[in-house]
């Protein structure tokens, strides 16, 4: 999807039709656009100056600033690897986390095909041209767009020409170098190429971060046909220190559970888009991508066998782990994992505008396919945790090698091919100048096939039985309809309603953990796939959005979403547990917004009231819950609130303009208080001796600073502060085992329980400095 923009000029984020934007495409592929204002639905929008002004470091962290009903959960620690929330539905980068939103980069899905994953750090930041965010369960998006589709459209050479350096230094190591040019002819072509390197040492111990990336774009434009190539490489090694104890965390902020916890990738993609008009009402638009993505993950954490058991954390020896018998004494657990992936697919459409029976009408009818292989590895082995926490590994084998490959615990080693055609079309018919109705639909049939290479292999997580195959043959089938009417009485004020469908297929890894009798230590082992159904989202939007006094934009709606047989990750104890379809979750809320400009001031506010709620009876796995039974079992109700996400957010943001040079600005997101996970009935109560902590994440309001200085024509200087006030936060938690005392010594308590957080960052100062030629 693309938002067409008529200017740069400096908008704030807004739900309803802005002055700056006009149109939208209504698919991920662009066409002739409709009205923003006839699409029944609060679409939000931003520009390439919205992004540079709010001083995100990354997508995803300006995601979290200034669009409506969006918040992060920060549960690895790393701003590169957000799990990015909105209205209670998730594009995650890891595995086992439900995803619900679908993400598009110049109409290629950006979802990874093993667990429907959005690694964000491969989408580079200084090609962004515009961001659009559309709402809710929007069949047009395909498969996994149950609560919102997010669609990126890049920059090219013909509306953003010239070339730029831009320099960026500050603290905790922060430094990042970005080059950018672009440029067109009189004989059609155009160019732009973008390259960023960025490096952090990061705010906690030991959790540096380095991120390469490169995207270019050449195209051709002759009449009424435009074409375009792009070439995007990013290579990234991230570390992701994740959740922290407690009382480690009271002690010190910065401290790390266990170490170390490492992510790298490195993906290639091109993409071919064609766009042709034949006449004024008729366009012809499709693209044809290829992709492939290598992933490796080397994470050392606690064994949990030991707690309560072992002497101490250095107490195992090289020798107790020899030929691959597992030693119970060893304290450390260290999972090396490799994911390959290539995509292809090509998708087209038709896209026309006249009338039928005397009646303005618009509609899009179009076809998609998308092939994906992918191999996945993983291999764990023991070793012993330092005074530090970090992972000394022991030798798994008599001749001393350390390659995960050959390890003896939870071996995995898995083949899926993965295959969706699509047949997609919406229409829009204008009754009058006032009442339009557009209804849409999709018809996705998806074949998953899975190869296990080590079956019948007997590993640790079987417990000396002869685990399932992984082997399986799925499909899964299904049309998801959408209807809208929307009322536009005048410019100035319109009023919308709709109800609509989507899906997700279950992907590899999910139906690779499905056997109740075999928990898999997620993302780290798999056992058996009895079949699961592919989750049914049925979303219901009304509201009204308008104009005030040709300044001030605002909106206020509602909505209500229900998924059906949806997949969540059961546990079934403190280390393990198994994907299974969970009957019925509700996300429903209200939001409202006004954003606006008044002589040089600038301002904007958004929020949300939001309950996401268990709709079926079921029994979870908790074994730190204070509650739990006596298998370590908490029964969840319909209408106990489902974790990490909160019930209220508001987003505030106000810029002053100084003159011609100076701009200054400062936002807020205030997010309210959430359960943990493993608090999923919501009961949980610290005692002080079995169980601590709330097994709540507690609210928190958060400032930044941002400002700009043009100090010559092709000269800008920005300054940015986050978390200006130093507010200790936390945005995600977890029950856990309270392995360490305050002073970060071993405890030999076993069946303690406390609650891990997931530490927001401390202040943080930068700037940046961008030459423009």
């Amino acid at each position: 999807m693309q938002a067409h923009a008529q200017s740069e000029a400096p908008v704030l984020v807004a739900r309803a039709e802005l002055p700056s934007v006009s149109v939208i495409s209504t698919t991920p592929l662009p066409g002739i656009g409709l009205a923003r204002n006839v699409f029944p639905a609060p679409v939000q929008s931003a520009s390439l100056r919205d992004l540079a002004d709010s001083g995100a470091a990354d997508l995803s962290e300006f995601l979290n600033r200034r669009l409506g009903s969006v918040h992060v959960n920060e549960v690895q620690a790393n701003p590169f690897m957000m799990d990015v929330n909105y209205r209670g539905y998730t594009a995650s980068p890891l595995l086992g986390t439900p995803q619900g939103l679908s993400v598009y980069v110049d109409g290629v899905r950006q979802n990874q095909a093993f667990g429907d994953v959005v690694l964000w750090d491969l989408i580079p930041k200084a090609a962004i041209a515009g961001v659009t965010l559309m709402p809710g369960a929007n069949p047009l998006f395909g498969l996994n767009t149950l609560g919102g589709a997010l669609s990126i459209d890049t920059k090219d050479g013909r509306r953003h020409a010239g070339t730029a350096i831009e320099l960026s230094a500050g603290q905790h190591g922060r430094a990042s170098l970005g080059l950018e040019h672009g440029g067109a002819n009189d004989k059609g072509l155009d160019w732009f190429v973008a390259g960023t390197t960025y490096r952090d040492s990061g705010w906690r111990d030991d959790s540096p971060s380095r991120i390469g990336q490169f995207f270019g774009k050449v195209g051709w434009r002759d009449g009424a046909t435009d074409v375009k190539l792009s070439l995007a490489h990013a290579d990234t090694d991230l570390t992701g220190n994740g959740l922290q104890q407690r009382e480690l965390l009271a002690a010190d902020r910065s401290s790390v559970f266990t170490k170390p916890d490492q992510t790298q990738n490195r993906a290639t993609q091109l993409n071919l888009q064609l766009k042709h008009a034949l006449s004024d009402q008729v366009m012809l638009s499709g693209n044809a991508y290829w992709r492939q993505t290598r992933t490796r993950t080397f994470n050392g954490d606690l064994n949990e066998e030991v707690i309560g058991e072992g002497p101490s954390p250095a107490a195992c020896v090289d020798e107790a782990a020899i030929n691959g018998e597992p030693n119970e004494a060893c304290s450390g657990i260290a999972t090396r994992t490799r994911t390959s992936q290539r995509n292809m697919g090509l998708q087209g459409q038709i896209s026309m505008q006249g009338h039928l029976m005397g009646l303005r009408n618009q509609g899009v009818l179009g076809a998609a396919f998308d092939s994906s292989r992918l191999n996945f590895t993983q291999g764990s082995q023991f070793g012993y945790l330092n005074d530090d926490r970090s992972l000394t590994l022991v030798n798994a084998f008599a001749d001393g090698t350390q390659d995960s490959s050959e390890a003896f615990d939870a071996r995995v080693r898995l083949k899926g091919r993965v295959t969706t055609w699509s047949l997609f079309g919406s229409d829009t018919l204008s009754l009058n100048e006032q009442w339009h109705v557009t209804a849409s639909g999709r018809f996705n049939d998806t074949r998953l096939k899975n190869a296990d290479q080590l079956y019948p292999y007997n590993n640790a997580t079987t417990q000396g039985e002869l685990r399932g195959t992984l082997d399986g043959n799925h499909r899964f089938r299904r049309f998801n309809p959408a209807l809208g009417v929307s009322f536009t009485p005048s410019p100035a004020f319109s009023a919308y309603a709709g109800y609509a469908e989507s899906s997700r297929a279950p992907t590899s890894v999910e139906l690779g953990c499905a056997d109740p009798e075999f928990g898999c230590r997620l993302p780290n082992s798999m056992a058996g796939d009895p079949p699961l159904k592919q989750v049914v989202s049925h979303t219901w939007e009304m509201g009204v959005r308008g104009l005030l006094d040709g300044r001030w934009n605002w909106n206020l709606g509602t909505f209500l979403g229900d998924n059906t047989d949806d997949i969540l990750f059961v546990a079934n104890n403190a280390s393990t547990g198994y994907f299974k379809n969970f009957g019925r979750t509700r996300r429903q809320g209200v939001e409202a917004g006004v954003q606006g400009r008044d002589g040089a001031w600038t301002l904007g506010m958004n929020l949300t009231w939001m309950k996401a709620t268990y709709q079926t009876r079921e029994v979870v796995g908790s074994e730190y819950h204070s509650g739990a039974d006596a298998d370590n079992g908490i029964v969840v109700n319909p209408g106990d609130r489902i974790p990490q996400i909160p019930s209220q957010i508001l987003k505030a943001q106000v810029a002053y303009d100084l003159g011609s040079q100076w701009r200054v600005g400062l936002d807020m997101q205030a997010v309210s208080g959430s359960p943990v996970r493993g608090n999923e009935d919501n009961r949980h109560q610290a005692n002080g001796i079995t169980t601590f902590g709330s097994g709540r994440n507690p609210g928190y309001a958060v400032f930044n600073f941002n400002g700009r200085y043009q100090a010559t024509k092709n000269v800008t200087i920005r300054l940015g502060v986050s978390n200006l006030f130093d507010r200790d936060y936390a945005t995600a938690g977890q029950l856990g085992a309270r392995a360490f005392a305050a002073n970060g010594t071993y405890t030999d308590a076993g069946g303690i329980g406390t609650t891990f957080y997931s530490p927001g960052a401390p202040r943080t100062v930068w700037a940046t400095l961008r030459w423009s030629m």
